[in-house]
């Protein structure tokens, strides 16, 4: 017999805390919720002050039993489940079946499974936080209120299996009014004019900036061309030269939406796959003898807050490392969110001291290239800023103003560890400009006006999407991951070179929810609607007036809609050929993974085709069958012989329909970090890369 029982919520992270507990605690864990609303019903009695109606899961009747029977036995009962709203009300789901007191001293949270932290964690147990528990329920009730009476309303009007939810539906909002904006985009034409100078034997470029010291914008040709008329001869005199020093402070440590948005762009890791790993990091990795030990903080935060312990052992770290230079001096005010949490720290190492190379060999490929990006943001976050040199350079002939501007690391600081990464791909690499002073001549080698387009506003990145919710106030931090995976799998939107793309089910099922749910959509409403639950979790409403408020309106809107609403057919597109199965007509089908063609006659017929999409390319090897676009196991796209398996070439790289003009083989576009670049698969000729 145990004298304290713990329950957490993982096996994983059970192990780990009983090894550091030691013999008196016997830790179990719960495998997520015991008890939750029910599938089958919405769960939510709107006719007794929104009261849920909550039952044991299906199937995990057997983990209560035995944890009741652990309860029995043991002198008292901790309560460990996660440290956000649905931990709390997982440890009041448990305290209310295990008969233990909610107002006694049985809940424990840690926002690391460290043993320090663990210990420290048992020293201040508490009563379990109901308006926290509030805040959770409020928020199950409003999404089985919006969820459990529209979707089986777009079932009977449109088709079974879809959905609708409130974060869902902004998100898909706003995917389909950036699609209209770019449909409505009209570009408008620029130009600029580039030229390179000489001083001495040094080249450097510079760009057109005015007439004098105004700046000027060339809106045409015939703009050009006039400021070309008035250059005079290839001399420029140096009119000013302007030296500065620039500080750049770091990155802050990552919170939830920034990992997110930060493994996106650097590691190509879908917000789904780093929450996955994130929170195997969380709960322990087996280091070998040193056992399994939590290797980052709580992964869903929306606080930039760091411990003095951790800041500490970071600056030890970074003096022996890098020397005393490298450690940030002075305090640094951090952006605040106005609608954050603030109730953990940032996502962090839970030891500096755990360096990536040193554990590389106990972590997969994708959990090592995770933990590397937290440890290299969270040691880059505590040291001193870089230090840049900047010069720039105004260059006269007559009145035309030319302006070359160039720069220099003078201190890497931070940037010795790690560079944020950006959704416009722009990197900040030294320019070099020569020593020049003011009255310096140099000489005009080579100039060149360009023509150019304003471009539409790109479409959204997930890590683009996930940042703009972030900044509206829209949705939480555990909220994101699962709202981008829900509008995919229902088909309302495709991923087109990692971009979202509304399809037309999405487009059908926005405009249904636009003319009798506006207020789901409204960004404004969805905003305040999550201040509300912060309002709750800070005791200040109760969280049935926050619920009541919002179901008097959205009662009356369902009854029209139930009357009003009409049934949509969303038809099937011919595919313009034949099942070759049954002869029946192929028709293109929305799923998962995109469009595929299958057989009219399901379900007699189960028969599906991947589309073939040609590039009009003929094959190399074989001369005779057609290069198609084909996809791997792990949805990655290649390029091969529609003849296969009688022709077998296979290409990572899209092949070109013209030869190399040096040595008359295949021509590929390659992927680079930044665009495309055309090369030749057999000599060494390569094309400028294109962005």
């Amino acid at each position: 017999m145990s004298d304290f029982l713990v329950i957490v919520e993982s096996p994983a992270k059970a192990k780990t805390i009983e090894r550091y507990l030691g013999k008196k605690y016997k830790v179990k864990a719960s495998m997520g919720h015991l008890i939750d609303l029910p599938k089958s019903q919405m769960g939510i009695d709107t006719k007794n002050n929104y009261t849920p109606k909550y039952i044991t899961i299906r199937g995990k009747g057997p983990v209560l039993k035995e944890l009741k029977s652990a309860a029995k036995k043991a002198k008292k009962v901790y309560l460990a489940a996660d440290p956000d709203r649905e931990g709390e009300a997982i440890a009041w789901h448990l305290a209310k079946s295990l008969d233990v007191d909610v107002h006694s001293d049985c809940r424990v949270v840690f926002n690391e499974i460290t043993k320090d932290a663990i210990k420290e964690s048992f020293k201040h147990p508490r009563a379990i936080n109901m308006d926290l528990v509030d805040a959770q329920q409020a928020r199950r009730a409003l999404d089985r209120l919006v969820g459990y009476n529209i979707s089986p309303l777009l079932w009977k009007k449109v088709k079974k299996g879809l959905s609708a939810g409130r974060v869902q539906s902004v998100a898909l909002r706003m995917i389909i009014d950036r699609e209209k904006e770019i449909a409505a985009f009209v570009p408008e034409e620029y130009w600029t004019i580039g030229a390179e100078f000489l001083k001495g034997k040094s080249a450097f470029e510079a760009s057109f900036y005015g007439i004098g010291k105004q700046k000027t914008e060339l809106k045409s040709e015939d703009d050009v061309k006039n400021i070309l008329k008035q250059v005079k001869g290839n001399k420029f005199t140096v009119e000013s030269v302007t030296k500065k020093e620039r500080k750049r402070n770091p990155a802050p440590p990552f919170i939830t939406s920034s990992l997110q948005q930060e493994a996106a762009r650097k590691l190509n890791f879908r917000a789904k796959k780093t929450m996955m790993l994130a929170q195997q990091l969380y709960e322990g990795i087996d280091l070998g003898k040193e056992g399994t030990v939590g290797l980052i903080t709580y992964m869903r935060t929306d606080s930039t807050r760091i411990s003095e312990v951790a800041q500490g052992e970071a600056r030890e770290y970074i003096t022996a490392q890098y020397g005393e230079k490298f450690i940030q001096t002075e305090a640094r005010k951090e952006k605040k969110q106005s609608n954050a949490q603030d109730a953990h720290e940032a996502i962090r190492p839970t030891s500096t001291l755990k360096v990536p190379e040193t554990i590389k060999e106990f972590l997969s490929r994708d959990q090592y290239r995770l933990y590397k990006l937290i440890w290299e943001r969270f040691v880059a976050s505590q040291m001193a800023s870089a230090i840049m040199d900047t010069m720039s350079v105004d260059l006269k002939n007559g009145e035309v103003t030319f302006r070359a501007t160039g720069s220099k690391v003078k201190f890497p600081g931070f940037m010795k560890v790690y560079v944020e990464g950006s959704d416009d791909q722009v990197e900040e690499k030294d320019k070099f400009l020569p020593d020049l002073k003011q009255g310096d001549e140099v000489t005009k080698k080579d100039i060149e006006p360009k023509q150019h387009f304003t471009q539409p506003p790109p479409r959204y990145t997930e890590a683009r999407l996930v940042r703009t919710l972030e900044e509206m106030g829209i949705g939480r931090p555990s909220t994101y991951a699962p709202t981008l995976d829900t509008i995919q799998k229902r088909g309302y939107v495709s991923l087109d070179n990692k971009r979202f793309v509304p399809t037309e089910l999405g487009e059908v099922i926005h405009e249904l929810m636009l003319e009798f749910f506006p207020e789901i959509l409204d960004l404004e409403f969805t905003a305040k609607m999550e201040q509300n639950l912060d309002n709750v979790e800070d005791g200040k409403i109760n969280w049935v007036k926050v619920i009541d408020e919002f179901y008097r309106d959205f009662e009356k809107n369902l009854e029209v809609a139930e009357k009003e609403m009409q049934e949509i057919e969303i038809k099937d597109e011919p595919a313009g050929e034949d099942c070759d199965q049954c002869g029946s007509p192929m028709v293109f089908k929305m799923g998962r993974y995109g469009k595929f063609m299958a057989c009219s006659n399901f379900p007699d017929c189960r028969n599906t085709k991947a589309i073939v999409k040609e590039i009009g390319v003929k094959c190399p090897k074989c001369e005779e069958g057609n290069i198609i676009e084909r996809k791997s196991k792990k949805r990655r796209i290649f390029y091969g012989c529609d003849r296969f398996p009688e022709c077998d070439f296979l290409s990572w790289d899209k092949p070109l329909a013209r030869k190399c003009p040096k040595c008359e083989n295949m021509l590929v576009e390659k992927k680079l970090k930044k665009g495309v670049q055309v090369q030749c698969t057999e000599c060494d000729y390569k094309e400028e890369p294109q962005s």
